[in-house]
């Protein structure tokens, strides 16, 4: 039987199955190999969907999602001001704001009840955590989703009406975000602890922090909040699990007026801030709410510009729609432990932080960060692959965010439902990881990757809706 052989001049670009390119290259001919797979894994329902979106509704879509890029890349958020959770838009009485899509106390995770116990005694509502269970348990103490009320609040939160708040405003869209102070590190609620230290933490937060944090805006007046989130990013914050160089730039700015305290407030503001290397994550995830409120408003777009989880499901909305689509909440992984703990001693992805990656943060800064690298393989490499993932899945690119390791390139910007279905790539969300069930706190970090299902769903019912 006669062999066949290819001819000497010929270049070829396979698409698909990489076995035909590899028997191209065995011949030693110059061959590309296209990594091309069936959109959305072939779903008859999805490229459907896709098809429509791609096709005769493509102009709209790509129209409004420029406009989507375009305000979250112009936006200026300033923190203003401090104000209270009983000042938040909708909030009504005796209420807890908490993380993530709606959920009742009996479905949430062990965490988010223990935070919501110790904010229960905080308020003066209970004398005990076993008489903010019963509370909880009766409904006696209403529950609703921070992102309900333009608020947005990390981890395991729940926050009561005293806590003290982040004003931030977006002068461009005339949106107005809000997020509690950061508790901090160690024995503290937003950790799934509900300890004696854990509610006194929240005390001092409304008697001691919130004041002192209002008597330095006063003097220093506001703060571009993202001017100092971009310099924290070149200098390999990511800012979502590390902020240490943006809390580190918005203490020096503050200093002065730290000093000018009194006196009976310096010393335990000054130790609290000191030891809180993530302060500064809570005032992001204001601002990048701030923004995302603003492109929320634009319909017809394909960009997500709501993503939370509560520890128990996972939500996101799209720009132009207040209707979650909710799936199980993922686990976290790639992931570092502390000594003792593994993924069976783990909570689920759990917190609002995510609106970070929806804004060029978290994950889409990854490539800058050695600390983030850690988590992701140990090389700078396996970061700027975490960076490139989601520049797959975005529409945009950051003009403010940039990443020294890649040639300063800026981060993506707005992720687009239409290619994260289309490519089955979810977002990965770099966060830190809660124990399970001991009320122990966190037990170590790591990256969750996001759920497919609640994607698609966006997806279809975009379509439908602008089909209609």
């Amino acid at each position: 039987m006669p062999v066949t052989t290819l001819p000497d001049p010929i270049a070829v670009v396979n698409i698909g199955l990489p076995m035909f390119a590899d028997a191209v290259r065995a011949q030693d001919r110059p061959v590309q190999q296209v990594d091309w797979r069936i959109p959305a894994d072939g779903d008859p329902a999805a490229v459907r969907a896709l098809t429509s979106l791609y096709g005769r509704h493509a102009a709209t879509v790509d129209a409004a999602n420029a406009e989507v890029v375009r305000r979250l890349d112009e936006g200026v958020p300033q923190l203003v001001g401090t104000a209270t959770v009983a000042d938040v838009p909708g909030f009504d009485g005796r209420t807890l704001l908490h993380c993530g899509p709606p959920i009742e106390y009996g479905q949430a995770c062990d965490p988010l009840q223990r935070s919501m116990r110790a904010a229960t005694v905080a308020e003066g509502w209970a004398d005990d955590v076993a008489g903010a269970d019963d509370l909880l348990r009766r409904g006696a103490v209403a529950l609703s989703p921070a992102n309900h009320h333009d608020t947005v609040v990390p981890m395991a939160s729940a926050v009561g009406p005293s806590q003290p708040v982040f004003v931030v405003t977006n002068a461009e869209g005339g949106t107005r975000a809000f997020s509690p102070l950061n508790q901090g590190p160690g024995e503290v609620a937003w950790f799934g602890r509900d300890t004696d230290a854990a509610i006194e933490r929240l005390r001092f937060l409304a008697t001691t922090a919130g004041p002192a944090v209002a008597a330095i805006l006063e003097a220093a007046g506001p703060l571009d909040v993202l001017a100092i989130a971009s310099q924290g990013i070149t200098m390999g914050d990511d800012l979502h699990m590390r902020t240490q160089a943006a809390t580190n730039l918005l203490t020096r700015t503050w200093l002065p007026h730290i000093a000018a305290l009194p006196d009976a407030v310096r010393a335990p503001f000054g130790a609290y801030l000191g030891a809180n290397h993530l302060f500064f994550l809570n005032l992001a995830m204001a601002a990048a709410k701030s923004l995302q409120l603003h492109a929320g408003q634009v319909e017809g777009s394909s960009i997500v510009t709501t993503m939370s989880r509560n520890g128990t499901t996972f939500g996101i909305k799209l720009s132009g729609t207040d209707e979650w689509r909710i799936c199980p909440a993922p686990p976290v992984g790639e992931a570092l432990y502390y000594s003792g703990n593994g993924p069976e001693t783990s909570a689920r992805d759990i917190g609002d932080s995510a609106v970070l990656e929806l804004t060029g943060m978290g994950g889409p800064a990854a490539g800058g960060s050695a600390a983030v690298a850690a988590f992701l393989g140990g090389s700078m490499a396996d970061a700027a692959a975490a960076t490139a993932g989601f520049r797959t899945i975005c529409a945009g690119t950051s003009s403010r965010f940039t990443l020294p390791p890649l040639e300063f390139a800026g981060t993506p910007l707005g992720v687009d439902v239409r290619r994260v279905v289309e490519t089955g790539t979810t977002p990965k969300i770099t966060t830190g990881i809660l124990h399970v069930s001991a009320g122990t706190g966190q037990v170590g970090a790591g990256v969750a990757t996001a759920p497919l299902t609640c994607f698609s769903d966006a997806l279809l019912d975009l379509a439908a809706r602008l089909d209609r």
